[in-house]
């Protein structure tokens, strides 16, 4: 027991120690968040210093509210310069997720632009490409066109941060979007009224209502009649879409005998309708038949996913806490039965080579002696002694 007293000691002051490090500070072991830009990437060297500005209208002054809307975070700008003397101008805007980085990226996207491999999403038309990963949105000017440009960005991409959780998803509407007729680049993604302002949209920004928390996703597809507009408009629950559907066919309706063609559009064909949390309207100058053809290929499917990953803090703080107090019992545990094993089996070695030598020792014994002795009571009669519950002493 002598022996235990100091290992026992030193296992409580490590798990005590090691407790208290953790729960006094559980993000400790998180690791420091990488800045967006790196000091080289492909060959391209960092000239002069990064500069940053959470100020939106250092990003774009023009649309700084829209970059708001899309929770803008903040700007990292930075030059860099090869050997062979060209040099590329990198801005990076940083957003709360990926929804927002995503919005931001389809509002810049033009028509004219080619499909770049670059990040999540990439384009460019001549010196300039724009492409996001994750939270990122990054907008490169190179001072001279080459063919490896699309590889260092891709280089450049492998290197910015990546949004946690549930940050770094999309929403899951856009997906209903279909993808037949499609034109390329056309599609936008609307967080505010702002965006949708500036935007061509068969329904205004006060028949969709943000304040409900609503999403809107918008694209143009050729169809054998013409070029129409579809439009996503998505809301949390089913019963808010139906709800704000009768408020914009009551608003086409009330408008359609003023003028002709309602305020709502811009074109002779208007159909929407509810699938789900979303309201889907088609318009522009097409049939009749290519609109509700094109409105039927929206079809919301309800998905379940269980294992979806949080981005909240306090949760992965205290997963953290109870992950570190597991590893350290299994620590503790794995020691006291290492030191019991090698303590036991060095003694069983000793008492088996050396008998009472090194443990056991006779001089070292503490044995407990009543040193009792057997007496004989006397006057008890002989014919007692058969008697059941006597005894006989001798």
């Amino acid at each position: 027991m002598r022996f235990f007293r100091p290992i026992v000691t030193l296992i409580t002051f490590v798990t005590c120690t090691v407790c208290m490090s953790v729960g006094a500070n559980p993000s400790a072991s998180q690791p420091a968040a990488p800045s967006v830009l790196p000091q080289q990437f492909g060959g391209w060297q960092l000239q002069g210093s990064i500069q940053t500005n959470a100020d939106p209208s250092a990003a774009d002054a023009a649309n700084a509210r829209i970059l708001k809307e899309y929770r803008f975070a903040d700007l990292a700008s930075a030059t860099y310069a090869r050997d062979d003397g060209r040099t590329v101008k990198i801005r990076a805007a940083r957003f709360a997720d990926a929804s927002g980085a995503f919005g931001a990226y389809t509002f810049y996207v033009q028509p004219e632009m080619t499909k770049e491999q670059i990040g999540d999403q990439g384009s460019s038309l001549g010196q300039r490409v724009l492409f996001y990963r994750g939270h990122v949105l990054v907008d490169a000017s190179f001072s001279k066109e080459s063919p490896m440009s699309g590889a260092e960005l891709r280089e450049l991409a492998g290197d910015l941060p990546r949004a946690l959780g549930n940050s770094g998803n999309l929403p899951s509407f856009i997906e209903f979007m279909p993808r037949q007729g499609y034109v390329a680049h056309t599609q936008k993604y609307v967080m505010g009224p702002a965006t949708l302002a500036t935007l061509a949209a068969p329904v205004p920004p006060d028949l969709v209502d943000f304040g409900s928390s609503a999403e809107v996703t918008l694209g143009r597809y050729d169809t054998p009649s013409g070029q129409a507009t579809l439009m996503l408009i998505s809301y949390p629950t089913p019963q808010m879409a139906a709800e704000h559907l009768k408020r914009i066919d009551a608003a086409h309706q009330l408008s359609q005998p003023q003028s002709g063609i309602s305020s709502i559009e811009s074109a002779a064909s208007f159909f929407d309708k509810r699938t789900g949390p979303i309201v889907a309207v088609v318009s522009g100058p097409v049939s009749d038949g290519d609109a509700k053809s094109l409105l039927g290929r929206v079809n919301y499917e309800a998905t379940v996913t269980w294992n979806t990953p949080t981005g909240n803090e306090e949760v992965h703080s205290l997963y953290m806490l109870i992950l570190n107090i597991v590893i350290l019992c299994a620590i503790v545990g794995g020691l006291a039965i290492v030191a019991g094993v090698s303590f036991g089996g060095f003694r069983v070695l000793m008492k088996r080579f050396y008998p009472d030598r090194v443990f056991d020792r006779p001089e070292q014994m503490e044995f407990i002696s009543l040193h009792l002795t057997e007496t004989v009571v006397k006057g008890v009669p002989e014919e007692a002694e058969g008697r059941p519950g006597s005894r006989s002493r001798s």
